[in-house]
């Protein structure tokens, strides 16, 4: 643990120049106290490291100083992927290699270059979770990971919206879609997906499988993401909406953002009508609704009569307040 935390601190200084006993107490979470005795550890060890003291002091490397302890243990070269991202990393109990596998690329690079990248490293940060996101990863998050790095078959317990049944998978990837889990596995005779969270119960088999010779997880996930959306809006209603009205309905997402985009020219109302895809009437209905008086069902005639029942309900419900106190 001290070697690693050892070369830690050396890489940093390298990487990012002088730096404070009080960042490096922080960065590893360790007393003051253990950090002094880390750099004296390191100047014993041949390494010129130097102190300033005062305001804007620290610890620094001598000019020019360079190590070359950069190869990487079996845990750091898995956890390469995940460099720039640290909530996946922890997610998948990947941080301390991540960040280690991270140090020791940015200590590799020469001169300036290293310098570079590190600052890049530094001021940019990939958060691929959504908004208001909080919480601990799937239970079953770090033990299918392992399964898929080990190809290992599991039996599950899963919950979807068919139902709860029992399957045997060979995981094949993990994706991290919009802040969730999916496990993309080959099971009955075809690869699906599986999300984590939804996964109730389950058991890593001593059972290996190989990785069919053609499958690529990228492209699969990509083409079943196509597929899926497609199929998930399979009708089509026609609205006629205002500015205002248009922003609302952005508001649904990336699909309704590309219906607004290819809206006709605004008529003399300055109102455009547009084809957005939707996934049924009723759930139609309720964006049409949520529009207020900025947009008008013009079809399917089942749409305008399902805005029609709903906004009568409502004007009822709402016609009497003394009845309901």
């Amino acid at each position: 643990m001290r070697a690693s935390r050892l070369l830690s601190i050396l890489m940093l200084l390298q990487l990012r120049g002088r730096l404070t006993a009080e960042f490096l107490a922080a960065e590893f979470e360790v007393s003051m106290r253990t950090i002094y005795r880390d750099i004296d550890e390191l100047s014993a060890s041949g390494v010129p490291v130097y102190a300033d003291r005062g305001p804007g002091g620290g610890f620094a490397l001598m000019d020019g100083y360079r190590t070359r302890l950069t190869g990487m243990a079996a845990g750091e070269a898995e956890a390469l992927f995940l460099v720039g991202m640290p909530g996946p990393a922890a997610a998948l109990g990947m941080e301390a290699a991540a960040a280690m596998a991270g140090h020791k690329v940015l200590a590799a690079l020469p001169g300036a270059t290293g310098v570079i990248a590190g600052r890049t490293w530094l001021r940019f940060h990939l958060d691929p979770a959504g908004w208001y996101r909080g919480g601990e990863p799937p239970a079953a998050l770090l033990s299918v990971a392992r399964a898929v790095w080990d190809r290992k078959a599991i039996a599950m317990r899963y919950d979807s919206w068919a139902g709860t049944r029992d399957w045997h998978v060979e995981p094949l990837g993990l994706v991290l879609k919009a802040g969730d889990w999916y496990v993309v596995a080959r099971g009955a005779g075809k690869v699906r997906i599986f999300k984590v969270a939804s996964i109730l119960g389950h058991e890593v088999l001593e059972t290996g499988f190989d990785t069919p010779e053609a499958f690529d997880l990228a492209a699969f996930w990509t083409a079943e993401v196509a597929r899926f959306e497609v199929g998930l809006r399979p009708d089509v209603a026609r609205l006629r909406v205002s500015s205002v009205g248009a922003k609302r309905l952005e508001r649904q997402g990336a699909y309704a953002v590309h219906s607004v985009a290819q809206a006709g020219s605004p008529d003399v109302e300055g109102w455009v009508t547009l084809d957005l895809p939707i996934e049924n009437i009723e759930d139609a209905a309720l964006i049409v609704l949520g529009l207020g008086a900025e947009a008008e069902a013009l079809a399917p005639d089942a749409l305008r009569d399902r805005v029609q029942t709903l906004t009568r309900d409502i004007a009822v419900l709402y016609s009497d307040r003394s009845t309901r106190l």
